[in-house]
């Protein structure tokens, strides 16, 4: 038998497991086996062997952490765009918890993520909406991703250089998007204001230490390499679908309860927290059951979420702010002091939103506004490269029958 495949006790060795986890290797698919020399027996695959080894020889901190979980795997394309580094997410070599510090608004983020240089796209103000798509866009009985999402096709019928190969007007079309994306989410007509602003304005009017933290939060929020929705943005993009296509397609992929949903799960966690009499035995108690801390560890920081802790720093330092913030630091402290997690971007989001008396639903769309900006970059990016975005599946599924 080639080398090419190798003895269990040979593959147990070599990556440090026991024949049953062999045996639950083969059974997702991760290595090949086939019979071996001796009928009773069987030989794996080397080479699928190596990949799994290679997994785990990726590094420390967020890359092992990313290799070691099954959904988030060994990186799968090249980009220029983000990098997720233990001290956070650098946007094209900048730190985005230094940028959000240092009063970036989404938009200077976004003219970095799409690399700019001496272009500001958004140095015109956006058009109102088209006759089409107003109706949609102005239904406040509409959720905001829901709006967005039924309005967001509209807008490409009105604009005939959706398809355009000109990087610079690409990034134009990009900023008119953010723009668009908010307003959307929002419920109002687009605006030439910072993204914050718009939103500060629409639910918490006059309040400058709200506008202050959204500014942050979306910074902090604007990319985080190839996550579902920006990853489901990318493949879109690279059929040469127009941009507003792209956005349509993270915007869905934030629709699922295990994207998107992790803010609601934050929010309703926050909202039993502040009703609960006593907090530690609250804590305690789910610890003890095994309950999960929505809101709580992330599995490319498992140190802590930087984000998460830079948004809560920065709530921290405006006493002024409400008093329901006492209960996030609170509770932040015990989970903290129980069980070792920290909190990370959602729980941050939700507490912001929650502590302000807003919804839920306004908590996704501070996520959506900020995150549209990483996923414009990666639809550029890959447009840039003209290929298009096709993986091969492996098959685990019955043998075909054998041809009569």
């Amino acid at each position: 038998m080639s080398k090419a495949y190798v003895p269990a006790s040979e593959a147990t060795a070599r990556l440090g497991i026991s024949t049953a986890t062999l045996y639950a290797y083969v059974s997702r698919g991760l290595i090949e086996s086939r019979p071996g020399d001796d009928p009773r027996s069987r030989v794996y695959r080397a080479q699928d062997i190596d990949r799994l080894l290679a997994r785990k020889r990726a590094g420390r901190g967020a890359a092992r952490g990313a290799a070691q979980s099954l959904d988030r795997g060994l990186p799968v394309m090249e980009t220029a765009i983000s990098q997720i580094r233990p001290d956070g997410p650098t946007y094209r070599g900048h730190s985005a918890v230094t940028l959000a510090r240092d009063g970036a608004t989404l938009e200077d983020a976004a003219r970095l993520l799409w690399d700019c240089g001496a272009q500001d796209p958004f140095d015109q103000p956006p058009p109102p909406w088209p006759d089409i798509a107003a109706p949609l866009a102005g239904n406040s009985a509409l959720p905001p991703l829901e709006r967005a999402l039924a309005t967001m096709p509209l807008l490409a019928l009105a604009l005939p250089h959706s398809l355009n190969a000109s990087p610079s007007v690409r990034r134009e079309t990009a900023a008119l998007l953010l723009r668009q994306n908010a307003a959307l989410l929002a419920g109002v007509a687009p605006s030439s204001e910072p993204v914050h602003a718009l939103l500060a304005r629409c639910w918490k009017p006059h309040d400058a230490a709200f506008a202050e933290l959204l500014r942050i939060a979306l910074v902090l929020c604007a990319e985080h390499e190839l996550n579902v929705s920006a990853f489901a943005a990318r493949v879109v993009a690279s059929t040469g679908a127009h941009l507003h296509a792209t956005v349509c397609a993270g915007l869905s992929a934030l629709t699922g309860p295990r994207h998107g949903g992790a803010t609601a799960r934050a929010f309703a966690f926050l909202r039993q927290a502040r009703q609960t009499p006593d907090l530690a035995v609250f804590v305690s108690e789910r610890w003890q059951r095994g309950d999960e801390f929505p809101g709580f560890g992330h599995a490319l920081y498992p140190h802590g979420d930087p984000r998460g802790a830079e948004l809560l720093a920065q709530i921290r330092q405006r006493p002024a702010l409400p008093e329901k913030f006492s209960t996030v630091t609170a509770l932040v402290e015990q989970v903290a002091t129980l069980t070792g997690q920290h909190p990370n971007i959602d729980l941050m989001l939700a507490a912001l939103i929650e502590a302000h008396e807003l919804d839920a639903s306004a908590a996704l769309a501070l996520f959506a506004a900020g995150r549209v900006a990483g996923w414009l970059a990666h639809a550029l990016e890959q447009q840039g490269q003209s290929s298009l975005i096709r993986p091969r599946a492996r098959y685990v599924g019955n043998e075909a029958e054998p041809p009569m």
